[in-house]
């Protein structure tokens, strides 16, 4: 039997023309984002809306309206920021109880503040301020490269590491450096380039380009770790489903003193030749009972991208799933 459909009228103050516009967005698509996402049907004239759905959707989704109305106020939205404000908010199971949480972690960088998009983002963070070294394991979108940038960064401003080493496996998809043009530098900064943008975005251009060439920022393909131990050192190792075994104990023994290290990677994404095991598929088991070791793992509603993503990844899962049970 299905549940009996509620409705409630609200009133948002001021009556400004100008957010009312902006909350709807154009040809109100904000609207449609939410009666999609929460469930409900939402009319409106002027400043009055009635939202109609379950019981539940319905007090959710006047709440998410309200401080979405709020939000106006201080920025104009896009269906980007809506997306983002549902996932903190709790429209997904991931997301409840963190937004305005006293227990929700908030970094701090230069250029902006950045806190946890839902449950498992801050649990993400909790740990690496906790432990010596942490694994963030999960798809793509679900911050774990942007987080850990920005633990580094907080790192360095409160000085409690004198450097920063981003590393990443020089492994993609069908590309090989050999076949790149220019020198070794400039064969390698395509693959770093999500590091770089995170970097510009919380330290601002300049500064990064002056904290690269006092090398307090060392941005390098992993196979430049070899033999070197790093100690007040704040390293992060991206896209780690794409070292191989000897490669991630090769990095996790370069770990000095004083040093944060953390591990990103997604395992449904290792472009490894074949039969090849991934590094990072392997240190889940060998390290999982370490004392002073997290470990992260992201799902499909983590994911704080497009909506869509989140469906493609979601719809990939259960199309895995099915192969497995059919061989």
């Amino acid at each position: 039997m299905s549940s009996p459909i509620h409705s409630i009228d609200i009133s948002l103050e001021p009556a400004d023309n100008e957010r009312l516009a902006d909350l709807c967005g154009q040809f109100d698509e904000h609207l449609h984002q939410l009666e999609q996402r929460l469930g409900v049907e939402i009319n409106n004239r002027g400043n009055h809306f009635r939202i109609i759905g379950e019981s539940g959707a319905v007090a959710h989704a006047s709440k998410i309206l309200e401080g979405l109305y709020t939000e106006t106020g201080e920025d104009s939205l896009t269906p980007e920021k809506v997306h983002l404000y549902l996932q903190q908010s709790g429209a997904d199971q991931a997301s409840a109880g963190v937004a305005g949480s006293p227990d929700a972690v908030v970094i701090h960088t230069p250029c902006k503040p950045i806190s946890p998009r839902g449950v498992n983002q801050n649990h993400y963070l909790k740990n690496i301020l906790r432990h010596d070294l942490n694994f963030g394991i999960g798809p793509a979108g679900t911050g774990k490269t942007y987080l850990a940038v920005a633990c580094a960064v907080q790192a360095l401003e409160q000085e409690k590491v004198s450097r920063l080493v981003l590393v990443r496996p020089a492994v993609e998809a069908g590309e090989r450096l050999g076949f790149l043009p220019g020198d070794m530098t400039q064969k390698v900064d395509p693959y770093l380039r999500p590091l770089y943008d995170a970097l510009y975005e919380m330290l601002g251009l300049d500064r990064v380009a002056k904290l690269i060439e006092r090398n307090v920022i060392e941005v390098a393909p992993l196979a430049f770790m070899r033999g070197r131990s790093l100690n007040d050192s704040f390293i992060i190792l991206d896209e780690a489903q794409n070292t191989t075994i000897e490669q991630m104990k090769m990095f996790l023994t370069r770990i000095g003193f004083g040093s944060t290290a953390v591990v990103t990677g997604d395992i449904t994404q290792i472009d490894l030749p074949k039969q090849t095991q991934s590094g990072l598929r392997q240190v889940a088991d060998v390290l999982k009972e370490q004392k002073g070791i997290s470990f992260t793992f992201f799902a499909s509603h983590d994911v704080v991208r497009h909506p869509l993503v989140q469906r493609i990844i979601s719809a990939y899962e259960v199309y895995d799933r099915a192969n497995r049970r059919g061989q």
